[in-house]
């Protein structure tokens, strides 16, 4: 089955230009459009896309509350990548917290663009894993508060997991974390599955936030 994606923005040249770079791929289909966030759960609940690529600035709905109404109505909902012009921006961030999977660059190379939709689809590794490590330095403290560090001595991590959850935190795939840890793939998968049900996130996106927001990780 083709990994199937919905394009919201609400410029139709950036939606033409990842439409043709998306369905060069053979395994990619484009399923839908969009011009604005607030048509995006009806196509959703449509289409069913495993990917929505979605703009953070747009007129009537922004990414951001696109975003947030997506997780909250949408059963099972897609994996969200919001599509920026500017990678160090409150915008995105705020996508990122509100639940969205990872971000893209309009001005990204073909090749990058193709490797988002599939990497946020196989859920093992960050995308763009610096920047989102700059971002989450960036602004982590400024939303950082007692409630984060509380919920995060809640979910109570064992040893390990903290080791797993620094070591997401830089950018590691499970990959690597499991050859840096010297063990097996399925068991650093499982460990992050733990620390995702702990923390109560869905994706490790929103744990590194969480990460970086309650102190468990400092910046730098």
């Amino acid at each position: 089955m083709p990994l199937t994606v919905l394009l919201v923005d609400d410029e139709p040249l950036v939606r033409a230009g990842l439409r043709a770079v998306l369905e060069a791929q053979p395994d990619i289909e484009v399923v839908g459009e969009a011009g604005d966030g607030a048509a995006v759960i009806p196509l959703i609940r449509r289409l069913r896309p495993d990917v929505v690529a979605m703009d953070v600035r747009m007129p009537l709905m922004d990414g951001i509350e696109a975003t947030r109404a997506v997780l909250r109505t949408v059963p099972d909902p897609p994996k969200i990548v919001v599509v920026t012009t500017f990678e160090n921006d409150e915008y995105v961030y705020g996508a990122l917290r509100a639940g969205a999977d990872g971000f893209l660059l309009k001005r990204a190379r073909p090749a990058e663009i193709v490797q988002a939709m599939r990497l946020v689809v196989e859920g093992d590794s960050l995308l763009f894993p610096a920047a989102v490590r700059q971002l989450a330095a960036a602004h982590g403290e400024e939303h950082g508060n007692a409630g984060a560090r509380a919920a995060m001595e809640r979910a109570a991590l064992t040893g390990r997991e903290g080791e797993v959850l620094r070591l997401m935190a830089r950018g590691l795939s499970n990959a690597e974390i499991a050859a840096r840890l010297v063990v097996g793939g399925e068991t650093v998968k499982s460990h992050v599955s733990s620390i995702l049900a702990k923390l109560g996130v869905r994706d490790r996106t929103q744990a590194v936030i969480a990460a970086y927001e309650s102190g468990f990780v400092a910046p730098g």
